[in-house]
């Protein structure tokens, strides 16, 4: 069985994540947040690749890509991967 890794910002928070849901020609967003609710990353749901390479996360990009499809819509979770 494999472990969960739960995901840390740099200052050490947990760290939350948000499917935030675009109109007409606006695209779906996702947004990190810490345990503060304070806003870390903010990006394209089909681009998160840049943010697997800050936060260390390399080679979790299927894990990452299937958390973020399957993930509801205005639904505030704890981010493990």
């Amino acid at each position: 069985m494999e472990e969960e890794i739960f995901v840390k910002d740099i200052f050490g928070s947990d760290m939350y994540i948000i499917k935030v849901k675009g109109k007409a020609k606006i695209p779906d967003y996702i947004q990190l947040r810490d345990d503060n609710m304070v806003l870390v990353a903010y990006f394209r749901a089909d681009r998160p690749i840049k943010l697997l390479k800050k936060y260390g996360l390399e080679g979790k990009e299927s894990e990452f890509n299937q958390l973020i499809t399957g993930l509801p819509f205005g639904k505030l979770q704890k981010l493990s991967i």
